[in-house]
């Protein structure tokens, strides 16, 4: 680098006008260490003042903060951010400064003295915040960088701060990025913030270099793939804000790039940056802006916003200070909770100066009123909402920069779940629709719990919801039933559904001709939750409030209180609450459709909707009306259960070859709950005599038999078999073990199920049943019994009931392995399942069952 440098030098130090500047502690220092003598020559002696201001404090232009608008350094792409501190001018003529640059690079020298390089590199590093002409004069000198990287091993904090800061300065040029990374910047970096005692000063300067180079999507996953990664999370939790805002930015360009999410999340980012954004936690808005970002980045992956939820808070769509125009505040009339839950008057007349809607719930019962965590968050989020939506103050902050519709339409925020909610609930009572839809689908991604479920209910967003569901917007209509499909999951939430009407809103959506795919698919998800059999069934024999609730408060021991009336919390199921719905012959048509045209999926959910409408007797007729064998045959008819095995028939053996076997066992699931469904609304039908004179028995016994040999899983087989039975009783058959449909409903599901249970039940006396069960079968002599219970593996749980089971479940173990061992084939099974050593064991002990296990003993080869 010498060699770059010219050996002669001629000084003559211009009259310069040099405005008087506050020094920092560090130039305090350097300054006293500089009337010190060092080696630098007499002649060399230079004003400190031409170090830190080469030129006129004057005529310093200093552009805005680069972080403002989400720019990077000064010449990086407009979404990427860096330091919102490293100020930097434009450029201007040279100044006569400019000549001792390359005095100061070669003071660099690992040759000179430790005190003199680091007066040079602080020199240097002033000398380069003068703008990009000063920093391009710098540049002119290659070995420059590295020995600046060099010095970030020095023990002395004022030089490191001063390395980190040049490094900073030139990083923010976009020409000069890979260079500073191309020097082992980055490393020697990472080596020191591992240092275990830094000042703030060196820290923000070296992570802020960081924040400078994470602009550029290779510098990124480099970054990302170092030990940098949990220092800057460390540094999310520091005392000084500037190191907390740096670490902040570089996380935020780091999430840019998607290879590096996974990265990030396994080291724990989430939750250090959602902490940044609660309401109760403090933070400049430079941390809380790049931790949103991040975090923004992060929860554009499905699963990732999960967990960015989890955390507390909840992505809320940019629509527009503009849209809230349409904001009209309900003014009440007598105050109510954001759920519709209104307060009752209990008093005998209004107050002269209405003091009970001012003291409104402050007393019940003589106590003070115990309103639920999530009703009081709804109030104050609902409050704190209207009133910005009142005063135009919503997301005004964030318009500040000119944006696109597109761009707009793209647009997030992340707020805390109590204003998150209350935001998304304001946003569906607005006109815009392309905003209702973009809130009503963050409700949906939102709902990923039953606290969440909960919240959106007692911020009244099921009310706006239903409503919206007859909107003209298919775009809303498709929105909105997907936010209630994710809220119908909890079962309280379905029941305030349920209640608000939705049901027929969505029965005639079905009628639609143009309905899409998707929507249906939705649409029939919520039905089948609220038109559950399961549901009425219970209702039949449970007259109880649910959880001991009740509908109101009993404020009648004052009538003069004021209480809650109207509470949507938990509805009581009772016989007489429970919902009746007649549906007309085209909702009823458009169900059977489903199931001949349909996927295995919505196949089961029109199954189950026909079977909870089959219990209410007017709808029978319809039901048989539009002749539903037509759709029972479509469902018993899938492509999967065209044959047994492991695979389907009419698959051929290079297709298995190529295929993944999860899907067929997929497919086998999804065809199992289809024909089980479609088994039981068969099986429910066939009580009513107008129905039995309409079908052929003979046809679905065919049917379900082929169903029964099938490789659908075992569980699903249990409906198929009672409808099989249900069937051959109606056709005036035999019902004894020689009937071939009480034969194949014994071999192909009531041993299958038998073993399964003697295997996997972890109660003593439900595998007793089981074994004891299989034992009448088996004892009944049937060639075809025996050989299935080898064929499906019965032989080793039977061992090991042997050797664990209760007296009873011994005794006919060892009954049903004599059968067993009947047949040599199953010799080798019954000795390799450890068979010998259990019986010789039972022989010596005497005990009851010692004659059983002698007479297995001796038909087994035992040699």
């Amino acid at each position: 680098m010498a060699s770059t440098i010219q050996t002669h030098f001629k000084f003559k130090l211009p009259h310069l006008h040099l405005q008087p500047q506050r020094l920092s502690t560090t130039q305090k220092e350097v300054i006293t260490v500089g009337t010190r003598k060092t080696r630098i020559p007499t002649s060399l002696s230079i004003s400190h003042h031409l170090l830190f201001n080469p030129k006129p404090q004057s005529n310093r232009l200093v552009l805005r903060h680069v972080s403002s608008d989400g720019g990077g350094a000064i010449d990086a792409t407009p979404q990427q951010s860096a330091p919102p501190d490293s100020e930097v001018l434009k450029s201007r003529s040279p100044s006569s400064g400019d000549g001792y640059v390359a005095l100061f690079v070669r003071m660099l020298g690992l040759d000179n003295d430790p005190l003199d390089r680091e007066q040079a590199i602080i020199a240097l590093w002033k000398y380069s915040e003068g703008g990009k002409q000063c920093i391009d004069a710098i540049m002119q000198f290659r070995g420059c960088i590295n020995l600046t990287v060099n010095l970030l091993k020095s023990d002395s904090s004022s030089t490191c701060e001063a390395a980190a800061g040049l490094l900073r300065t030139i990083s923010s040029i976009n020409i000069y990025r890979d260079s500073v990374a191309e020097s082992g910047a980055i490393e020697e970096i990472t080596g020191l913030l591992s240092r275990s005692s830094l000042t703030a000063e060196v820290k923000e300067q070296s992570i802020c270099t960081l924040w400078n180079l994470s602009v550029d999507e290779q510098l990124r996953v480099k970054i990302a793939n170092t030990d940098l990664l949990p220092a800057l999370i460390k540094f999310l939790d520091d005392e000084e804000a500037k190191v907390t805002e740096a670490a902040g930015g570089v996380l935020a360009n780091l999430a840019l790039s998607h290879s590096n999410h996974s990265i990030m999340v396994e080291a724990g980012v989430i939750p250090k940056l959602a902490k940044l954004l609660k309401v109760d936690v403090e933070g400049s808005k430079v941390i809380r802006k790049e931790a949103r970002n991040a975090l923004l980045e992060l929860a554009k992956d499905e699963y990732y916003r999960i967990l960015v939820i989890e955390e507390g808070v909840v992505r809320v769509p940019m629509i527009g200070s503009a849209a809230y125009k349409s904001f009209r505040p309900v003014s009440y009339s007598w105050p109510s909770l954001p759920d519709g839950t209104e307060f009752d008057r209990r008093s005998s007349g209004p107050s002269r100066y209405g003091a009970n809607e001012l003291l409104l719930g402050l007393n019940i019962h003589d106590k003070n009123i115990n309103l639920e965590e999530a009703k009081m968050n709804a109030i104050v989020g609902r409050t704190h909402q209207q009133f910005l939506a009142r005063i135009g103050a919503i997301e005004m902050e964030d318009e500040r920069k000119p944006q696109s519709e597109s761009s707009m339409n793209q647009r997030y925020t992340l707020l805390p779940w109590m204003d998150g909610v209350a935001r998304l609930v304001l946003i569906l009572g607005l006109e815009d629709v392309s905003a209702i839809s973009r809130a009503a689908d963050s409700i949906a991604d939102a709902s990923i719990n039953e606290y969440m479920r909960i919240s959106f209910k007692e911020a009244g967003a099921i009310k706006h919801l239903v409503r919206l569901l007859g909107h003209n917007n298919e775009a809303v209509r498709l929105s909105v039933t997907h936010a209630l499909e994710k809220l119908s999951v909890s079962n309280d939430v379905c029941q305030i559904i349920e209640r608000e009407g939705v049901v027929y809103p969505l029965l005639n959506a079905l009628e639609l001709s143009e309905i899409s795919e998707s929507l249906m698919e939705k649409t029939m998800n919520i039905l089948a939750r609220i038109l559950d059999p399961g549901k009425e069934m219970k209702s039949k024999f449970y007259g109880g409030p649910v959880n001991g609730s009740k509908n109101t408060l009993d404020a009648t021991r004052n009538p003069d209180v004021i209480g809650l009336v109207g509470t949507t919390n938990d509805i009581p199921v009772t016989k007489s609450a429970a919902r009746k719905y007649e549906l007309d012959s085209a909702v009823i048509s458009c169900l059977v459709e489903i199931l001949k045209t349909s996927s295995p999926n919505l196949q089961r959910k029109a199954a189950s909707i026909l079977e909870y409408v089959a219990i209410i007797e007017p709808c029978t007729d319809a039901i048989i009306a539009v002749n539903i064998e037509s759709g029972l045959d479509a469902v018993f008819q899938q492509r999967f259960l065209d044959g047994k095995g492991k695979y389907p028939l009419s698959c051929m053996e290079d297709d298995i070859d190529s295929q993944q076997p999860e899907l067929y066992a997929l497919e086998a699931e999804e065809a199992g709950l289809a024909v089980s469904a479609a088994s039981r609304l068969l099986t429910k039908l066939l009580d009513f005599e107008q129905f039995q004179r309409t079908i052929n028995p003979t046809h679905f016994m065919g049917m379900l038999r082929k169903v029964l040999k099938s490789n659908i899983p075992l569980h699903n087989k249990d409906w198929v078999a009672a409808c099989l039975v249900k069937l051959e009783s109606l056709s005036g058959s035999d019902r004894d073990l020689e009937s071939p449909i009480n034969m194949e409903v014994t071999l192909y599901e009531a041993i299958p199920r038998l073993i399964e249970q003697i295997k996997t039940s972890f109660s003593p006396e439900s595998q007793e049943a089981a074994v004891i069960e299989l034992n009448n079968i088996i004892s009944k002599g049937v060639v075809d019994c025996t050989r299935a219970v080898a064929a499906e593996g019965g032989i080793f749980p039977l061992v090991k009931v042997i050797e664990e089971g209760s007296g009873k479940a011994v005794e006919a173990s060892l009954a049903v392995l004599y059968n067993l061992s009947m047949y040599s084939e199953n010799h080798s099974a019954i000795i390799a399942a450890g068979a010998v050593p259990a019986l010789r064991r039972i022989v010596l002990s005497q005990g009851p069952q010692w004659m059983l296990a002698l007479h297995l003993l001796r038909t087994l080869p035992t040699r």
